[in-house]
């Protein structure tokens, strides 16, 4: 629940809230065909749900020199930080800022790599071919964008889409840290190689974090490493085991 000086702070820089009922879907096997899957919707409370603006309004968005200006504890001074930063050179080539989209109350949190060409240019996460396949494999498990909270580890698009250094990891690694504190989610779904190598800081092939059970670095969140999708449409034949990992998924997130 939003304090009023929260929703202020929200309805000043552009945020919208609204409420939507929850779904109920059963689980199709054996997995995400190109079809989307069409939920069958139970009537439900309806809850908050906080969506990240596509750009916040420049005249609020004034570029500090120092990001201790900005309190990271709370939203809105995190998302104009992540619109200030300049501490990489990532900043000064990308179109927009990819700070995250979805619930700031959702118990999954996804984090998958750094902005491609299409988000940048619409500065939301996982909205092009491989967003709409990460929405597929949501709604076969009952869930879609609007309950989820996603994010990547950079904010920023490397140029070419070419893996993110260290230093840029590093650069934005105080606003993942400041998103999970505030989300706290449930369940952390780590989508892609270089997702799970950060989050755990283990450079073990996809293939065996992926069978492991983690818990993310000093916090008691269970992590769980899947495929990217953008991986999966290179590769669909892959797409069995990462319907394995969301019936792992669902399960954790009904305990």
């Amino acid at each position: 629940m939003l304090s009023p000086r929260q929703q202020h702070c929200l309805d000043h820089i552009g945020i919208t809230r609204w409420t939507r009922a929850e779904t109920n879907t059963t689980l199709p096997e054996p997995l995400l065909s190109d079809k989307a899957v069409s939920p069958q919707p139970q009537l439900a409370e309806p809850r908050i749900e906080v969506f990240i603006p596509v750009s916040v309004q420049p005249a609020l968005a004034e570029k500090a020199d120092n990001l201790k200006n900005y309190d990271l504890d709370h939203w809105p001074d995190l998302q104009l930080a992540i619109e200030a930063c300049t501490n990489c050179e990532l900043s000064q080539n990308c179109t927009r800022k990819v700070a995250g989209k979805g619930n700031t109350q959702a118990e999954l949190m996804i984090i998958g790599e750094a902005p491609g060409q299409d988000e940048d240019l619409q500065g939301l996460p996982f909205v092009g071919r491989a967003g709409q396949l990460l929405d597929r494999i949501l709604q076969a498990i009952g869930l879609n964008t609007q309950d989820v909270f996603i994010t990547n580890i950079l904010k920023c698009r490397p140029p070419n889409n070419r893996d993110p250094k260290l230093h840029e990891a590093d650069a934005c690694a105080q606003f993942l840290s400041a998103q999970i504190k505030f989300i706290q989610p449930k369940v952390i779904l780590s989508v892609g190689r270089i997702s799970a190598q950060t989050l755990l800081k283990d450079h073990s092939p996809l293939g065996q974090l992926r069978t492991r059970q983690h818990v993310l670095t000093d916090t008691n969140i269970p992590l769980l490493v899947t495929y990217h999708p953008a991986y999966l449409l290179r590769n669909p034949t892959q797409k069995v085991k990462v319907w394995h990992d969301m019936k792992n998924l669902k399960l954790l997130l009904s305990e």
